[in-house]
C-alpha cells in the first residue's frame, strides 16, 4: 500500500506565501516523477509543476517565477513553495507521484488534496 499525505494549505492574503508538502509512505521501492496539480471550482485539474528524480523541473506558465517545486529523495517528499500568491491561485492542490512498489509494480498515486485560498 502507498499513501501520499499532503500538508500546508490554508488561507492567505494576496501577495502572501504558502509551502505545501507531500510525503509518500508505504511499500515504496522507488519514485520517478513527482508533481503538483490543482483544481479550481468548475475547472479541470491542471498541472502546476513537476520534478523528475534527477530534478528536471517544469512549471505551468501561470506560476513561473512565483512557485518553486523541490523534492527530498531520501524522505520521499515533494514540496511546493508558493510566493506572490494571487486570488486566481485559489484551488485544491493535489500531489501526484509515479511509484514503484516492492512488488515491482509501477503506479500513479494521488494525495487527498489540500485547499489553498487566496483572498484579495
Amino acid at each position: 500500500q502507498v499513501q501520499l499525505v499532503e500538508s500546508g494549505g490554508g488561507l492567505v492574503q494576496a501577495g502572501g506565501s504558502l509551502r505545501l508538502s507531500c510525503a509518500a509512505a508505504g511499500s515504496i521501492h522507488g519514485i520517478n516523477n513527482m508533481a503538483w496539480f490543482r483544481q479550481a471550482p468548475g475547472k479541470q485539474r491542471e498541472l502546476v509543476a513537476s520534478i523528475t528524480r534527477g530534478r528536471s523541473i517544469a512549471y505551468a506558465d501561470s506560476v513561473k517565477g512565483r512557485f518553486t517545486i523541490s523534492r527530498d529523495n531520501a524522505n520521499n517528499t515533494v514540496y511546493l513553495q508558493m510566493n506572490s500568491l494571487k486570488p486566481e491561485d485559489t484551488a485544491v492542490y493535489y500531489c501526484n507521484a509515479e511509484i514503484r512498489t516492492y512488488s515491482k509494480s509501477w503506479g500513479t498515486y494521488w494525495g487527498q488534496g489540500t485547499q489553498v485560498t487566496v483572498s484579495s
